[in-house]
């Protein structure tokens, strides 16, 4: 831990502590001599303005209560992992480039460009050395996103125009909209349909003709909402049908093992060093398409009825190589 980081643990530490913290759990805490410590400490409250008090003989310190909740450290602090999630913000403000979100976002890279810059003392970062790599990202109108999302937060219902890709049906939508997600590099939302009677998750890139409608939204309450719509596998997952058993391989095992795939899942090492992953589905459909891209190091066991879908997906496709 550098001297920079060492002062910005030691002020979050202070801060936050009601009683004198002792000086060998300030040199554990970051790491560094006694001596190295107490020049820190000097530095902190002779050259930065801290109110450091210190207890009888200097065995331990504290902040005055006083002024603690109003001493900040001047100018931008940043641990290393926040200056990293900071530059990794950046570069996902970046690319996001050209269409939805550009330009209202523009003037928050420059302020993010303008703290890197305080925290680099003038310097520039190289930015262009953290990479945020989207996939599958679908094109959306910028117009509907911005409909879709001020009905989200001013609490208006939404009319619309959407074109199922399973069907490819048009159909006109009247919806409360609950909230807006942002799922594997796309943009859904999630609302009550008002003709149907039931929630319902829309992919924003298949709206068209959005528009406000002046009538306040019908609320839904969150927990409705995760068990309807956040309790199975899945974006459009609907509320659990069963659980699957998926055992994958002892070479897979090392990836899988420390993926989150969804909230409730549970994960065991087998004796043999496989591993099972289960976790609640609605809709199979997605759940399948995640498991069969582990091809040979993936086995569906569980229930019966997934692991015959799992087979008849995968005899069709070697059926398109047989011709």
């Amino acid at each position: 831990m550098d001297r920079y980081e060492r002062i910005l643990a030691l002020h979050r530490r202070l801060k936050s502590a009601r009683y004198p913290v002792s000086l060998r759990a300030l040199m554990d805490e970051v790491g560094c001599s006694r001596a190295t410590l107490y020049r820190d400490i000097a530095y902190l409250r002779d050259a930065l303005g801290a109110p450091i008090e210190s207890s009888e003989g200097e065995s331990g310190f504290k902040y005055d209560p006083h002024e603690a909740e109003r001493f900040e450290l001047p100018g931008l602090w940043l641990s290393s992992d926040e200056l990293h999630a900071l530059l990794a913000a950046y570069q996902l403000l970046h690319n996001v480039g050209p269409g939805v979100l550009s330009g209202a976002l523009a003037p928050l890279r420059a302020r993010i460009e303008s703290l890197l810059a305080q925290q680099a003392g003038g310097k520039r970062w190289p930015v262009e050395r953290v990479r945020v790599l989207a996939f599958g990202v679908r094109r959306m109108d910028e117009v509907v996103f911005r409909t879709v999302a001020s009905a989200v937060l001013e609490r208006c219902r939404l009319g619309f125009e959407y074109r199922a890709r399973s069907t490819d049906e048009r159909t006109r939508r009247t919806v409360s909209p609950q909230r807006l997600t942002h799922y594997r590099d796309n943009w859904y939302m999630d609302a009550w349909d008002h003709e149907r009677e039931a929630l319902r998750s829309f992919a924003l890139d298949r709206i068209s003709a959005a528009r406000s409608i002046d009538e306040a939204a019908q609320d839904v309450p969150d927990a409705e909402l995760d068990r309807q719509l956040a309790s199975s596998y899945g974006i459009f997952s609907g509320p659990p049908k069963a659980w699957g058993t998926i055992v994958f391989s002892a070479k897979a095992a090392r990836w899988v093992a420390d993926e989150h795939w969804h909230s409730k899942q549970e994960g065991r090492f087998l004796p043999d060093g496989r591993y099972e992953l289960r976790l609640p589905y609605g809709n199979a459909k997605e759940l399948l398409m995640d498991v069969l891209r582990y091809g040979a190091d993936a086995e569906v066991v569980d229930p019966p009825a997934l692991r015959e879908q799992a087979r008849t997906m995968l005899q069709l496709a070697l059926a398109a190589y047989e011709r």
